[in-house]
């Protein structure tokens, strides 16, 4: 699943951005039920690992000079919640780039 999304701010002032607030996204889940690993490969580019109930979810977050690349990769066990999910990404990715 991919979800891009504009921007208009410095390729530094969003990785700045995801730097800081990237680990908010497990306070999406009850205290406790998920973890986060992130790793950057470069300066544009982020890989991350969300640990939830058991399900470990990948993806990465590319930074271009215009927009974000939100790419998330759902085990087939949580691919009926595609559709939730990707308006979660697009909805809490907006608000972690403002």
């Amino acid at each position: 699943m991919q979800v891009t999304l504009p921007h208009n701010h410095a390729q530094a002032e969003i990785r700045r951005r995801l730097d800081e607030r990237s680990d908010e996204i497990v306070e999406y889940f009850p205290p406790g039920m998920a973890s986060m690993e992130r790793n950057w490969i470069g300066e544009d580019r982020m890989d991350f690992t969300v640990a939830v109930v058991g399900q470990r979810i990948g993806g990465s977050v590319e930074i271009g000079e215009e927009c974000v690349t939100i790419t998330v990769e759902l085990p087939m066990m949580l691919s009926f919640l595609r559709g939730t999910i990707e308006q979660s990404v697009k909805k809490e990715g907006t608000r972690l780039l403002r």
